[in-house]
């Protein structure tokens, strides 16, 4: 087998890096270009990019097959299907035995060579066999001293063999390796390629909240590498003044300390005993103060990893923001520790800890222990803190609770206004919290003490929260675990909770996202919405803050999230006809949100009697006349034509819309609202030529006035492109509904219920004009978003289906259209509240 031009690209699992490092090394020794992520690849970069380059111009794909080549979910299932695929040279070498069914049907005709039970010698020779094959080289190597990129990016150091026993000369690492420990591969991956990216004094910090794990992962790499250094150092850099001893008791491990100098000058001596020597790693574990402990970074051809809560040590070294497991890893821990577990209990387990390592493992324990899973989360729900504070924790030094109450602690004495704003947020939701709404809520916190226009809020409450990893601070939003949060609502207790809890009543009031209607304000409400509801029973009672719940169940249902908009909706109708009564403006306004939920979720028969009965309420509170109950005849009508009774629906849009335009004026949105409601239903009763015009001068008013982006302006334009093609006017049918499509996508996202029935009805308009394979696409994409948004059974999911089958049948696709169609005949069109 000759060789090519081109670069032997290694491909290899997260943990197997070392092999990886130890292949490549040696092919570059005997004059192969090498291309290998962990020297070749910056942080940052695409890595799916990369590699799909990397795979297009490689010679040849060296794979290093092992059981977390193949794990479920990697990466490397698609780099090895790749790289396969149409290529003769793909070369498996197995670096770990792999158990029986984990290698695919696709690589198991090709011939492996086996390296991990081999010596060195053996296995460079099994290697370097591999990538010649069985004829002799007919060109002589490159030398292996040209200066290259390529040649230039590896490590200074040759790897040693991964298969080696040899522990380095020098080890101290007061932890045993944790024999639980699970996934992570990624930023284990991320901290080696970082330190082998600098060619002296390289430096890494992991840093994150308390309980993500940070000590657990510099263990594991310290154990995992272990056969890499020649000596392994751990510091426990908690009390920055204990520092210099673990130093000082390095020099005299490496004998170069002197018995008559004190600590302080030991510690300098194995300070310089590191600058001049290789393969070293010292760890520096929790360390706290970057400006006290800066000065212990040691120089030399080794490596240093941190861990720390605070973030700022980010400004001193290059650091790695260490988060919670992701939802994979968590199932992955759970699965190895309880296997018995069921993955659906499993899955409630890890979103009720916030896949958050240490809480996970205190789970663990405690239903190994014998814990039923469903009584532990039952418990969660009710004892949280109490929960958290129970049980011993093997693979950590404290539980939860204990690792919140010590920071906390630290932080009351020390930090007041920053304890406040803790308290604060644990009566919020564990999403993200925007930093402005504390500059705008600052002199509602009554609560928060200290000086409400000092300049230097809120970076003076939040960054104690940072640095005792209370919180994770980024420059626009902060975020306190749930877990954290039950903790901290536990130690508040008693009197302290009515003043915190008036202050989450003064920052929503001082916070208003804006107008709900307008989708500009939306990611506004995105953020608000979760704390709201949150923080909703203790808010729902207070007289100034009903707007502000009106306008969020109103957001809700206008951005199209239906079944939030009616709990929220509901929830504030029985509360408010119980505390306030049924004829409340409040109250009649929270059922008018449920009417418009309802109609979103096409439960037109529910809405219909709650319609006509709020109708008749406001008539006899409010008057005819009131724009209210001008309002709830609008609505009325719109059920009408949803249950196909137009003439209602034109009788009763004929009344109110001069009534509407005389009392709000005739550009008001609510006055088109109605004239457009009167121009869909004209198209309904097959009046189109009536319809047409009134749509276009409904839209010229709204053109007009500005409005030609809202989403009722979006809809009606949808809504004349379908009496266009209702019309046969298929050539404008197409030109409208693609505009408004396109506008709908741009201003409301692609799954909006405005948006979806734009894209059904322009597919309906392709089918008339032949065009069925771009209806087809376009249908299936709309389908499958309807089916996202909203589930199989709601109206416009069916309706899409049904369109999307005639586009099949046009193109003579029977079978497939006709599977569709029974699909259709097992479902029935929602009548009852999906819930």
């Amino acid at each position: 087998m000759s060789d090519s031009s081109g670069p032997i690209f290694v491909s290899h699992a997260g943990r197997d890096g070392q092999w990886a490092e130890w292949v490549a090394w040696h092919l570059q020794e005997n004059g192969y270009e090498v291309e290998l992520d962990i020297w070749h690849w910056r942080p940052g970069e695409d890595f799916v990019k990369k590699m799909s380059e990397a795979l297009e111009k490689a010679s040849a794909v060296v794979a290093l097959f092992s059981p977390q080549y193949f794990g479920p979910g990697r990466y490397t299932e698609e780099e090895w299907t790749a790289a396969v695929a149409g290529r003769d040279r793909f070369i498996p070498l197995v670096v770990e035995p792999l158990e029986a069914g984990q290698l695919p049907a696709i690589l198991r005709p090709r011939i492996r060579r086996e390296l991990h039970d081999l010596d060195e010698a053996d296995a460079l020779k099994a290697l370097l066999d591999a990538v010649r094959g069985p004829l002799p080289r007919t060109t002589p190597p490159a030398f292996p001293g040209t200066k290259s990129a390529r040649t230039s990016a590896r490590p200074g150091l040759r790897p040693r063999f991964p298969s080696t026993t040899q522990d380095p000369d020098v080890w101290d690492v007061r932890q045993r390796r944790n024999p639980h420990f699970t996934g992570r591969d990624e930023i284990i991956e991320k901290v080696r390629t970082g330190l082998l990216g600098e060619r002296r004094a390289a430096v890494r910090v992991l840093h994150g909240p308390g309980g993500v794990g940070k000590t657990q992962v510099a263990l594991e790499y310290a154990h995992r590498f272990a056969g890499q250094y020649d000596l392994v150092w751990w510091v426990d850099a908690e009390q920055g003044e204990q520092v210099p001893a673990r130093y000082a008791e390095l020099a005299a491990r490496v004998d170069v300390a002197k018995p008559e100098a004190g600590a302080e000058i030991n510690a300098r001596y194995a300070m310089e005993y590191l600058r001049t020597h290789e393969r070293w790693l010292i760890v520096l574990d929790n360390a706290e103060d970057p400006k006290q402990l800066r000065s212990w970074l040691p120089e030399g051809a080794g490596h240093v990893l941190i861990t720390a809560r605070d973030p700022a040590w980010s400004r001193v070294v290059p650091g790695l923001a260490l988060e919670v497991f992701s939802r994979v890893e968590s199932l992955a821990y759970l699965e190895r520790q309880l296997p018995t577990l069921s993955g659906g209990t499993a899955d409630a387990l890890a979103d009720a800890l916030g896949d958050l390592p240490l809480a996970l493992a205190q789970a663990a324990g405690a239903l190994d222990e014998g814990t039923p899973p469903d009584h532990y989360l039952q418990l969660l729900r009710t004892n949280t803190a109490q929960l958290l504070a129970d049980g011993e924790v093997y693979d950590y030094p404290v539980s939860v609770a204990a690792t919140v109450t010590i920071a906390a602690d630290r932080l009351d004495a020390d930090h007041p206004e920053a304890a406040a704003v803790l308290r604060l947020a644990a009566f919020l939701g564990p999403e993200p919290i925007p930093t402005t709404w504390l500059v705008k809520a600052r002199e509602a916190l009554t609560s928060v003490p200290g000086d409400p226009n000092d300049f230097r809020w809120p970076r003076n409450a939040l960054q104690p929260l940072a640095r005792l990893g209370l919180a994770v601070v980024g420059p626009d939003v902060f975020q306190v675990h749930r877990l954290t949060q039950a903790v901290v609502r536990h130690r508040a207790g008693g009197q302290a909770v009515g003043p915190v809890q008036d202050d989450v009543a003064g920052l929503f009031a001082a916070v208003d996202p804006g107008d709900p209607e307008l989708p500009k304000n939306w990611p506004g409400w995105s953020f608000f919405i979760p704390h709201l509801t949150t923080a909703l029973d203790t808010l729902v009672g207070r007289p100034e803050l009903r707007p502000t719940l009106r306008k969020a169940a109103e957001y809700l249902a206008r951005s199209a999230q239906s079944e939030a908009a009616l709990g929220l909706s509901e929830n504030l109708y029985e509360t408010w006809t119980t505390s306030l009564g049924e004829d409340h403006p409040d109250t009649l306004h929270a059922a008018q949100l449920v009417g418009l939920a309802l109609n979103d979720l096409s439960a037109f028969e529910e809405c219909l009697p709650l319609a006509t009965d709020l109708l008749e309420r406001r008539r006899r509170v409010l008057g005819e006349d009131h724009p209210d109950t001008l309002s709830a005849a609008h609505d009325l009508a719109l059920a009408y034509g949803q249950l196909d009774r137009g003439s209602e629906a034109y009788a009763l849009l004929a009344d109110i819309m001069p009534r509407r335009e005389a009392a709000l004026g005739e550009d008001h949105l609510d006055a088109l609202r109605s004239v457009a409601a009167f121009g869909f239903t004209l198209m309904q009763m097959d009046r189109l030529d009536e319809a047409h015009s009134t749509l276009m001068y409904v839209l010229e008013r709204f053109h007009r006035t500005s409005n030609s982006a809202h989403p009722n302006a979006l809809d009606t334009s949808r809504v004349l492109g379908f009496t266009l093609y209702a019309m046969h006017r298929l050539d404008e049918a197409h030109a409208v509904l693609t505009n408004v499509l396109a506008q709908c996508q741009q201003v409301l996202g692609n799954k909006h219920t405005h948006t979806l029935q734009s894209a059904e009805s322009l597919g309906r308009t392709l089918i008339a004009l032949g065009r069925n394979s771009e209806a087809e696409q376009l249908l299936r994409t709309t389908k499958s978003r309807a089916r996202e948004a909203y589930g199989v059974n709601n109206r416009l999911h069916i309706e899409i289906t049904r369109t999307l089958a005639e586009a099949l049948a046009a193109q003579g696709k029977t079978y497939d259209a006709q599977q569709l169609r029974a699909s259709l005949k097992r479902k029935s069109l929602t009548k009852n509240r999906p819930r």
